[in-house]
């Protein structure tokens, strides 16, 4: 009785509902649900998919190869499912079967373009030995008629005679030419003969009358030598069984149940849970090309009853078989029965022992506990963190009051799972996934999710729970403490952001280098050497052309030599290191606007020779970003750039009459120029300002201390 109570208990801990985004999945098969391997299959994908993190949309059809085999008919039908889900376009394909894999071969890269494709159902040769791309993965039926012959031989050993029987669908043609090709080897050591031209009738009167010492090995039998059409597993199959006068063989777990022995089959479920798993997977984020292909979903698989009919020893059976149908005895029948009566009894047992024993220690342990609680409840509500506890049931039982002062809720509404009401509904799963994981392991546990603050606002809180246990060591759930993380969770995505920004620009300037040379300077000495080797083929007649074609060198060599100088100075400028910054400015200014066919004005005064390297440096490097930046942006044709030296500090002013930005916006989206020059300046304790507005220019002013750089020099000196 206490152990059903016990159980009721658990079973009503509340659930949080959770919403599961949707998937959309489409099955293609080759015949419908009535046949016996296409159910199996389909019941081994959809029992893999209940355990799926998606809501799983299936979209199952069926070409029916066998109901309606004319080209035309299956052309049709190809048209139309093309039609149907030409504005549904699903996440992923299955092809079950040689022909809807034949389909999706032909169609997948108009219809169903990057689609990924899960196939099973039909052999590699069956389907033509195709060319699959990236995007096909899946399982290749195998059937491995050898060892299945070799079982046969090891359960009768005198073995001398071997009929495979057969049909004449082309599934049954491609079947018996599999079986010939594997039994080749076996045609000096045993008798084998062909059953795969007979009507139904014939055939079962040929099986009547087998040889002693035979083995059945049966393919499938989907149509008889006279278009008579049968369901192999359901119909053709009992049939065969029932007139064979020697135990018969099969290649599929699908034919198993009906006086059939086995073999090494293939199983058409766990084919299906094989696909099942590869979808998981691929709609999990894993390529298909990453999948590797499987070959065969095969098991040794015999039924019990068949075996004790022929008087097959179960000995006998290759090692890892899996035996159907075997008699329970009264353990196996009836062991979940007398497991839990033994357990029933001793939980009884422990539990009127445990009473007694806790009624005995009750009275003398409340009073400790109520002291020790109040305690606790002291030092928690005056902590300066938000503290929680929970059960092993992992409900909630207790908040401190810091943590109602933040939530502004009362206690009774955080209990159990209330608490959950204020997680932001995108972190609300992680934050369950991640406490639940480490409560089942017994962890601790460190986490981040945005919590609601009484007014409204969501803050980033940093959680961290350690499991409790109890004086004489039992498990007694959770205890969590809580603080406010926004800033440093802000701040550490703006660093993280700033980082890529960094790289991409660093990246960005390499390229811009890298075609320079390519495009630029390597274009025009490639076509220098080519006119210098056209005139030393062909000399010019008079002085004057020589001195014409030494002017043009010269020019051009001339011209090469500024470029490369412009485009060194850009990476690193020499003149700063020996004629200092208001040179270096100048130089910068006036080969910049001779680049760009713009005007510069440039004006310095009172800029000392002798800087430290630092602060001409950036101060160069925020003239640089500046000037290209007005250049490019601005939209204007004349600037200004002045550069003021005090004995304080030295002002770099960059000033344009263009469109103007608007700065929060270029700060946030576009801003890494301006962020780069702000955090230069800040590493010479400078400052960085900006004046602009739409349509009102722009002037962008850097300020650095000179003194006490100087002072910070000599000191460190």
């Amino acid at each position: 009785m206490f152990l059903l109570l016990g159980v009721f208990l658990l079973l009503q801990s509340p659930a949080i509902a959770q919403v599961k985004d949707v998937r959309r999945v489409l099955i293609f098969y080759e015949l419908g649900l009535s046949s016996p391997g296409v159910e199996l299959v389909d019941e081994g994908i959809r029992k893999t998919l209940q355990n799926s993190p998606y809501q799983i949309e299936l979209y199952r059809e069926y070409l029916e190869t066998t109901l309606f085999p004319a080209p035309a008919t299956q052309q049709e039908f190809r048209q139309w499912y093309i039609h149907k889900y030409r504005d549904l376009k699903p996440d992923l394909v299955i092809s079950a079967g040689p022909s809807p894999l034949r389909f999706l071969l032909d169609a997948h890269e108009k219809y169903f373009k990057g689609v990924p494709i899960v196939f099973c159902g039909t052999s590699e040769e069956q389907a033509d030995n195709p060319h699959l791309d990236s995007h096909f993965t899946g399982v290749w039926e195998k059937f491995e008629v050898t060892k299945t012959l070799e079982a046969a031989m090891l359960l009768q050993p005198g073995t001398k005679h071997v009929v495979v029987v057969g049909g004449a669908t082309s599934l049954d043609r491609h079947l018996e030419a599999l079986v010939k090709g594997e039994l080749g080897t076996y045609e000096s050591k045993l008798e084998i003969t062909y059953l795969t031209d007979l009507t139904m009738p014939q055939l079962l009167e040929r099986l009547r009358h087998l040889p002693e010492h035979a083995v059945v090995l049966l393919t499938d039998i989907a149509e008889d030598a006279a278009g008579a059409k049968f369901v192999g597993s359901t119909q053709s199959t009992p049939m065969v069984t029932s007139a064979a006068s020697a135990p018969v063989f099969v290649l599929g777990d699908v034919d198993l149940g009906h006086g059939e022995v086995g073999g090494d089959v293939t199983s058409f479920r766990r084919e299906g849970e094989m696909v099942g798993d590869f979808v998981q997977r691929i709609l999990k984020g894993e390529r298909p090309q990453d999948i590797p292909i499987v070959n065969g979903a095969n098991v040794y698989m015999f039924d019990w009853r068949a075996l004790n009919h022929w008087h097959l020893q179960e000995a006998r059976l290759p090692a890892g078989s899996v035996v159907l149908n075997q008699p329970l005895n009264v353990w196996e029948a009836y062991k979940r029965y007398i497991i839990a009566g033994i357990f029933l009894f001793l939980v009884q047992a422990v539990i009127i022992v445990g009473l007694w024993w806790q009624r005995a220690r009750r009275k003398k342990t409340e009073a400790a506990l109520r002291e020790s609680e109040g305690r606790f409840r002291l030092v928690a509500n005056t902590a300066p963190v938000m503290i929680w506890m929970s059960g092993r049931d992992k409900l909630f039982n207790y908040f401190n009051q810091p943590w109602l002062e933040f939530t502004g809720r009362p206690l009774e509404a955080e209990l159990g799972n209330g608490w959950s009401e204020g997680v932001h509904p995108e972190d609300l799963k992680t934050c369950l996934d991640t406490y639940s994981a480490a409560f089942d392991q017994r962890e601790p546990f460190k986490m981040h999710y945005r919590l609601r603050r009484n007014d409204g606002d969501y803050r980033w809180i940093l959680d961290i729970g350690v499991p409790r246990f109890n004086s004489h060591g039992s498990f007694a759930g959770y205890i969590g403490s809580c603080i406010d993380a926004t800033e440093r969770k802000l701040a550490e995505e703006t660093m993280a952001d700033l980082g890529r920004r960094l790289i991409e620009a660093h990246e960005e300037e390499r390229t811009w280098i890298a075609r320079e040379l390519h495009d630029d300077i390597n274009q025009r000495i490639a076509l220098l050497t080519v006119q210098l080797g056209v005139w030393a083929q062909d000399p010019p007649d008079s002085r004057v052309e020589v001195a014409d074609h030494i002017r043009h060198v010269r020019q051009e060599m001339s011209d090469l030599g500024k470029d490369i100088q412009s485009l060194s100075h850009r990476l690193h400028s020499s003149k700063l290191e020996l004629l200092g910054l208001a040179a270096a400015a100048g130089a910068f200014c006036k080969e910049l606007s001779e680049q760009q066919k713009v005007e510069i004005e440039f004006r310095h005064a009172g800029i000392p020779r002798s800087l430290p390297q630092e602060i001409s440096l950036c101060l160069f490097r925020v003239l640089q970003e500046a000037l290209q930046n007005a250049v490019k942006h601005s939209g204007e044709r004349h600037f200004r750039v002045e550069l003021d030296g005090t004995s304080g500090e030295i002002q770099l002013s960059v000033i344009d009459l263009g469109v103007g930005f608007d700065q929060r916006e270029a700060m946030n989206c576009h801003g890494l120029g301006l962020i780069s020059m702000r955090e230069r300046l800040r590493l010479v304790d400078g400052k960085f300002s900006i004046e602009s507005k739409p349509g009102h220019g722009t002037t962008i002013r850097a300020r650095v201390p000179v003194k006490a750089r100087a002072t910070v020099a000599s000191a460190a000196g």
